[in-house]
């Protein structure tokens, strides 16, 4: 399960669209085939020749660059143009959500081992089935995946945000306790009462 699978769970419950931060602005893409999907040249250059810091940097700068259009959409949803929202992704950076001034508004931050996110991804890209270049491309992205959450937990944790570990957990069990705690939260990603 992943933050997609929650959020639409989220969403479903609540009623509300459901959107992803990768469909304002992929960056740049997963570096493994599918059946119906190649992996593009310019996604496996980038995997390929970047370090692992490079990456992070990437990924960062791409999420500040799309920050205005997501604050833009959340603003706007919640002064009521349009239907509630859910929106999940990694481009939701904590401190710059944590400084939202927007009402009815919450946030939570999911959390995996890294085992899980490996597993994941393995099982994604058919890792036992791809080749030793493939594999290369899946390494690097699980390596900038597990420093991208590693960073992303320090600062949720720093500011004292609220998150849901996945581990072990159905969608179902996952979703209720994303929604128990957007219900206790009294800003923008804080809860009253720590869970």
């Amino acid at each position: 399960m992943g933050k997609s699978t929650v959020g639409r769970g989220v969403a479903a419950r609540l009623g509300f669209e459901c959107l992803s931060t990768d469909g304002l602005g992929r960056h740049p893409g997963r570096p493994w085939r599918t059946p119906d999907w190649e992996v593009p040249e310019h996604v496996a250059e980038h995997y390929g020749t970047l370090a692992v810091d490079e990456l992070i940097t990437s990924v960062l700068d791409h999420y500040e660059r799309l920050w205005p259009r997501v604050e833009e959409l959340v603003t706007a949803r919640a002064a009521g143009d349009g239907a509630g929202l859910v929106l999940e992704g990694s481009g939701l950076w904590p401190d710059r959500v944590a400084a939202l001034g927007v009402p009815h508004t919450g946030a939570v931050w999911l959390t995996a081992d890294h085992a899980v996110v490996r597993a994941r991804v393995h099982a994604g890209g058919r890792y036992e089935a791809a080749t030793d270049a493939e594999r290369r491309l899946m390494d690097k992205f699980l390596a900038r995946t597990e420093r991208y959450q590693t960073l992303m937990v320090d600062a949720v944790d720093r500011l004292g945000l609220d998150r849901v570990d996945v581990d072990g957990r159905s969608v179902g069990e996952v979703v209720d306790s994303v929604l128990a705690v957007i219900g206790s939260q009294d800003a923008v990603g804080r809860s009253a009462f720590r869970t």
